[in-house]
């Protein structure tokens, strides 16, 4: 009996290694991932877009209004993907080449454009020209607080909110800020790539 408790004792310790090896091998792609991405960090990304942590920039209520006074939110549009631009109703040129690159945008994703929505938070109370809502007509305007866009969407140094575009995934998480002056071909093949991985939206 003796010999046979010392048999079974190296018997039970291989057992548990065994499991041990398995479970980390079924997790190890997860713990990669992880690591890569929060951790790590590689520059050498291709991803044209700069990532953001959607847990570090929560969206808030932004107390944002459609133009006939109506409250709506952003969360009114989950389950697609946003492009997001900030600007001011004037909208100059840089305002309207970004209303202009989101619409074409959309409209290169062929069959996969009805999961993309595009989105204007305008930061003031001015009217709007009715030639900009023509052209832009199926871009979803509203007017947002100020202060509540400032403090929520990160920037890069020595720019302003109202110098990017932006992503929202179809969940509700802000994921991904394009340069200033961004190039909307580079934009194009992000998109590509965030539609082709994702099966939501």
């Amino acid at each position: 009996m003796e010999a046979n408790k010392k048999i079974d004792r190296p018997n039970k310790h291989a057992g548990r290694w065994k499991l041990f090896a398995v479970i980390l091998v079924c997790a190890s792609p997860i713990i990669a991932s992880y690591l890569a991405y929060y951790v790590i960090k590689p520059q050498g990304r291709t991803n044209y877009g700069a990532f953001i942590d959607p847990r570090d920039y929560p969206i808030p209520d932004l107390h944002s209004k459609a133009l006939d006074g109506t409250s709506i939110g952003l969360d009114a549009y989950k389950g697609k993907w946003i492009m997001l631009q900030v600007d001011k109703a004037d909208c100059t040129d840089a305002c309207r080449k970004k209303l202009y690159d989101m619409r074409q945008l959309r409209l290169t994703q062929g069959k996969e454009m009805d999961r993309i929505e595009r989105v204007w938070l305008i930061t003031d109370a001015q009217p709007l020209e009715t030639m900009l809502l023509r052209e832009y007509d199926g871009t979803h305007m509203l007017r947002a607080n100020p202060d509540l866009v400032k403090s929520w969407l990160p920037t890069e140094d020595g720019t302003t909110v109202y110098d990017h575009l932006y992503m929202i995934d179809p969940l509700g998480n802000l994921m991904m800020r394009f340069p200033k002056d961004a190039d909307p071909n580079r934009i194009k093949k992000d998109l590509n790539k965030l539609l082709k991985a994702s099966s939501i939206g």
